[in-house]
């Protein structure tokens, strides 16, 4: 398997995209969805970061993020992902009664062969960071990440999508994430 080497410069904006374990589209449910929004306001309130855009799709999301010089990309990503997974794990246990909460831990369970004290995961181990050098550039990826859902067939237009920065932009709404404006 090839190596790619990352490569963060402090302060540099990104561009990060982290999958759901074998792509189980677990945010399919809006109850899932507003457990990853609350773990990632807790995980602005811990770190250092602006967020200027995002958007949550079944199985992945996208964040655009600027983290403070003394942050790293890599920790915010984690702790994101770790918040995330401990709230939807913990929600699916808890309604495991439920024939779609024990199909969800069936689809992410762990094989035996992995050497864990987890039994779950939620999130693919990696995440795809991009960095974005230009003003060109970050509007290019907010613009892909508020259309990803209308070119996934989700929804007709990017407003119907309660899930991404696209509200912020175009109604100024500030319900779901506040976000960052670069200036």
């Amino acid at each position: 398997m090839p190596v790619y080497h990352r490569h963060f410069e402090p302060g540099q904006l990104q561009f990060i995209t982290s999958s759901a374990y074998r792509r189980v589209p677990i945010f399919s449910t809006p109850s899932y969805c507003r457990l990853f929004v609350t773990s990632f306001r807790a995980a602005r309130a811990k770190l250092d970061f602006l967020l200027i855009g995002w958007v949550l799709m079944p199985e992945h999301f996208h964040v655009l993020v600027q983290p403070g010089l003394a942050q790293s990309i890599s920790k915010i990503v984690k702790d994101l992902k770790q918040r995330s997974a401990f709230a939807v794990l913990q929600a699916l246990r808890s309604r495991s009664d439920l024939p779609s909460c024990r199909a969800l831990l069936r689809s992410l369970r762990l094989p035996p062969t992995i050497h864990s004290k987890a039994h779950y995961r939620l999130w693919q181990r990696r995440f795809v960071p991009f960095n974005v050098y230009t003003e060109k550039k970050r509007l290019q990826k907010l613009d892909y990440m508020h259309n990803n859902p209308v070119k996934r067939g989700l929804v007709s237009s990017p407003g119907e999508w309660p899930w991404s920065s696209w509200r912020f932009y175009y109604l100024e709404e500030r319900s779901l994430l506040e976000m960052d404006r670069l200036s």
